[in-house]
């Protein structure tokens, strides 16, 4: 592991995240054209993480999901994102930004235009979270080791 930065750090220069998905097979290919470049942990942060994510055209940030306990913040950096939610679809714009409280709605990000989208989205860590997925059979538990994923009935992946 790198030792964190002690200095500022240009965001672009922290490479992208090796593993570009932790969910699931078939799940993880749903994510292709998305990039996370994890700042906060460039810096040692544990309780927090804060992503410069990008997607590209077509891509999403994540399944459509609610975590119980994790709160997470959006700010929209550059392009035009659509916020999907259980309650609708919402376009954004550089400079909108959105919080999601634990056990709120269910939310990602799609792009769906012809040029990347890019966007901050700071989380809190919380040892207990799990992740509810409404569209997909997929539960996530998060730990120390990071997240592990079931089907809906606790079956393995």
């Amino acid at each position: 592991m790198t030792a964190p930065a002690r200095t500022p750090l240009a965001a672009m220069d922290v490479p992208p995240r090796r593993k570009p998905s932790n969910y699931p097979a078939p799940f993880a290919a749903r994510m292709a054209g998305r990039e996370k470049r994890q700042l906060g942990d460039a810096f040692g942060l544990s309780r927090f993480g804060v992503n410069l994510t990008t997607l590209a055209p077509g891509a999403q940030s994540a399944l459509l999901h609610r975590h119980t306990r994790q709160e997470e913040f959006i700010y929209i950096l550059s392009g035009a994102p659509t916020l999907r939610t259980d309650e609708g679809e919402f376009p954004l714009r550089p400079g909108m930004c959105i919080g999601f409280p634990a056990n709120g709605l269910a939310h990602h990000l799609v792009n769906q235009t012809g040029e990347d989208a890019c966007y901050l989205e700071i989380g809190d860590r919380d040892p207990q979270d799990a992740g509810e997925y409404p569209e997909d059979d997929l539960m996530a538990n998060f730990s120390a080791q990071g997240w592990s994923f079931t089907r809906k009935d606790g079956s393995p992946w």
